[in-house]
């Protein structure tokens, strides 16, 4: 049973093999300096709605997927919880059987954890996204709201607007006349945006994060340009009726000028400095992998065309603005160490100075990229692939009423185009097997259709042989000259446990959402608690004197 027992605040007991901790203790554990994990096995949506302040979404869909990534460490501290529905219990045997040793269920689920008188979070990326608020008040980031800049555009105001998120975001929607230059590539490329050393720069994102982040970027380096953060970003253009543009294709350039990489590197090592980042050698992290007490992460925060054309073993793309921006997707343990790494000596120590401050123990590596530096691929066996039918086989057996379609892709996909007839499902709950036709499972991605077909084969042997996956998945069947419905309502809203709709709904011309996300954003700060507000060191070193 899950609940009733009478706990001291450090008891952990076990029930049928699983080990449960209480929300007293795990709160405890959250700050007493060791490493641990601390995953949300519940799916995206569900997560979002609420959760504790150091949680990482781990979704059951995909627990095996990216436990290995987010958790390199099977040795680490581990607690798992859900909604009290069994989900965690059924992660906590997966991970064990993963060869995880030390993983915990927190007892009563997200629930308990309120009723202990601990704050659950909406929304994601919550520390990264507090970390901003912080940034702004301690270092009092010049900010231009949206009619002040619109208004130095209608004057033709020489001004330069950097939009600081990821090409693909920058393509949704953007300022009119941004260009694209994702945060971490701000410190390596600003000279060759903006030769002018007196041009002022306006730094913009979706929302505040980012727009601070990149500013402060700039100041924090030195450069001699006004710099100011475009107040609430996108959210905050089209909130004042403004067009925005979308498909913009502006972005920030490949070759850069030796002379403007070498005053930049002088630049960040400044900064590097002055926020005490530490370098580490190839051979240290080699000894730290060999000790094992560690969590270890490296990160390759270049381009993604530069990670494409090759990195090195172990490391992940984890590119310098989304690292600050939304940590919490590549860094799975608390207290990890974390080792970043560029081909310039510009990025990373820039990257370092603010993931210290975020409270993150992170190194540069010396060399970088001619480190040959490297760490163990984290891997874990995937159930066997399942026997595929093409878009044609299945349109006949549809026809002649020998099997249905099961599809596993995002509830909003769904929503948008499925095979006609088709049943959405996720892997937490999946549905029943009722009758003997054959299965045919459509996913985006194989594995999740392979994740899924272990679980019903466990409960259900004998479907395990009628589970089948659609080659090629939606694309194959429209690529075929198949037909498509959709629905705004099927699965039900409540049914879409993966989709956190005040999220995104605020990029669909939902003001009503833009502004109730800007008030999450910055109401962040007033909910958290003195131990959670203290592991952040902003302000650290990171200024320019």
């Amino acid at each position: 049973m899950r609940g009733g027992a009478s706990l001291t605040l450090f008891d952990s007991f076990r029930v049928d093999m699983t080990s449960f901790v209480t929300a007293q203790a795990l709160k405890a554990w959250l700050h007493d300096g060791a490493e641990i994990a601390l995953f949300d096995v519940r799916e995206h949506g569900q997560y979002g709605e609420a959760h504790p302040f150091y949680a990482i979404p781990l979704p059951y869909s995909r627990l095996e997927i990216d436990a290995p990534r987010l958790a390199p460490r099977r040795a680490v501290r581990m607690v798992v919880y859900d909604d009290n529905d069994g989900v965690a219990d059924r992660a906590a045997d997966r991970l064990n059987t993963m060869g995880y040793t030390n993983v915990h269920v927190l007892q009563g689920g997200a629930q308990a954890w309120a009723q202990a008188g601990f704050t659950l979070f909406a929304g994601v990326n919550v520390p990264s996204k507090t970390f901003g608020e912080l940034v702004e008040r301690a270092y009092h980031t010049p900010r231009v709201t949206a009619r002040e800049l619109a208004a130095m555009r209608e004057r033709g105001d020489d001004v330069v607007i950097v939009d600081g998120r990821p090409v693909s975001e920058y393509l949704k929607m953007t300022i009119p006349s941004s260009i694209c230059c994702p945060n971490g590539e701000l410190g390596l490329r600003i000279r060759e945006l903006v030769p002018d050393a007196t041009t002022p720069i306006v730094v913009n994102c979706a929302g505040r994060t980012r727009s601070i982040i990149g500013a402060q970027t700039l100041i924090n380096l030195g450069i001699p340009n006004p710099v100011m953060a475009l107040e609430n970003g996108t959210q905050g253009w089209y909130l004042e009726d403004l067009p925005l543009e979308h498909g913009s294709t502006r972005r920030y350039p490949d070759v850069i000028a030796p002379a403007n990489v070498k005053d930049m590197r002088e630049a960040s090592q400044q900064l590097a400095a002055r926020s005490a980042v530490p370098e580490v050698d190839a051979a240290t992290l080699a000894r730290w992998v060999a000790q094992g007490e560690h969590s270890l992460y490296l990160c390759d925060v270049r381009t993604p065309e530069e990670f494409a054309s090759g990195s090195l073993q172990g490391a992940q793309h984890a590119p310098g603005g989304q690292l600050i921006q939304a940590t919490d997707q590549y860094v799975g343990v608390r207290h990890a160490r974390l080792v970043l790494f560029d081909a310039d000596g510009v990025r990373a120590p820039i990257v370092a100075s603010w993931l210290r401050q975020l409270g993150h123990d992170a190194y540069v590596l010396r060399d970088g990229l001619d480190s040959r530096a490297s760490l163990p691929v984290a891997t874990t066996a995937l159930p066997q692939p399942l026997p595929e039918v093409s878009a044609q086989a299945l349109a006949t057996v549809l026809a002649a009423g020998t099997a249905h379609v099961i599809d596993l892709r995002p509830s909003m996909s769904f929503r948008r185009a499925h095979v006609p007839g088709a049943t959405w499902a996720i892997r937490p709950r999946l549905p029943a097997l009722a009758d003997d036709r054959d299965t045919v499972l459509i996913a985006d991605d194989p594995r999740i259709a392979q994740l899924a077909a272990a679980d019903w084969a466990a409960h259900a042997p004998q479907a395990a042989s009628r589970l089948k996956l659609l080659a090629g998945g939606i694309t194959a069947w429209t690529a075929a000259g198949y037909a498509t419905e959709g629905s705004d309502s099927a699965p039900p809203d409540a049914d879409c446990i993966d989709y956190l709709f005040f999220v995104h709904d605020r990029h669909d011309d939902n003001k009503a959402a833009a502004r109730q996300y800007l008030a999450w954003e910055t109401g962040l700060l007033a909910q958290l608690d003195a131990q959670e507000l203290g592991a952040f060191r902003v302000g650290a070193g990171g200024a320019q004197s």
